[in-house]
């Protein structure tokens, strides 16, 4: 593929791979500096891509392989902080609302956003991969590095828990999102 092609292409996705990085990290400066580190790595690795596959689902799965290799990284380096300045720093968490709150606050009703953050982080991913980035399971499996009954499993477990919280939260928004009675969230 032209490098010229694979760079406008691959630069398509910023937006998409943000708003997944996002959802990933839960903290905008995090989510961009996922997604610099993926350009960074797909850029190097782009004479890998093979011209007429999906460039989207090669990005994601760069993107998920980079979020685990930092995630992992992290949990090996000891984090230094000052415990006086913690102690002394007031507590603005209801004043300083999460990046990803702010963006999910523009697009999704208030429930379903706490809902969907109170999932499971493989639940919340395989949920978010196929119903908002709809890709096919084959698609996630491939960026999720599980099997596909795996993805099937996460998908079904998590579009569960979310209608069971929805329900819980308020019984009329599940009518109001269509959902309808138990049967029909079991076929979404």
């Amino acid at each position: 593929m032209d490098p010229a092609a694979f760079e406008q292409d691959a630069l398509a996705l910023v937006d998409r791979l943000f708003a997944a990085a996002l959802r990933l990290t839960r903290n905008e400066a995090d989510a961009q500096d996922l997604v610099q580190d993926t350009y960074l790595r797909a850029f190097r690795s782009s004479g890998q891509f093979e011209a007429g596959t999906n460039l989207r689902g090669w990005m994601f799965t760069i993107l998920h392989n980079t979020f685990l290799n930092q995630r992992r990284d992290r949990g090996r380096s000891p984090i230094d902080a000052d415990s006086e300045a913690v102690e002394q720093a007031p507590d603005d968490r209801q004043a300083a609302a999460n990046p990803e709150e702010l963006l999910l606050r523009e697009t999704m009703d208030a429930d379903l956003q706490a809902a969907l953050n109170g999932l499971p982080e493989a639940y919340r991913e395989a949920v978010w991969l196929r119903d908002v980035e709809q890709f096919s399971y084959e698609e996630i499996a491939g960026i999720a590095g599980v099997p596909i009954g795996t993805v099937m499993s996460r998908i079904s477990r998590g579009r569960r828990a979310l209608y069971d919280d929805l329900v819980t939260r308020s019984g009329d928004y599940a009518r109001r999102a269509g959902a309808g009675d138990e049967s029909r969230a079991r076929r979404v």
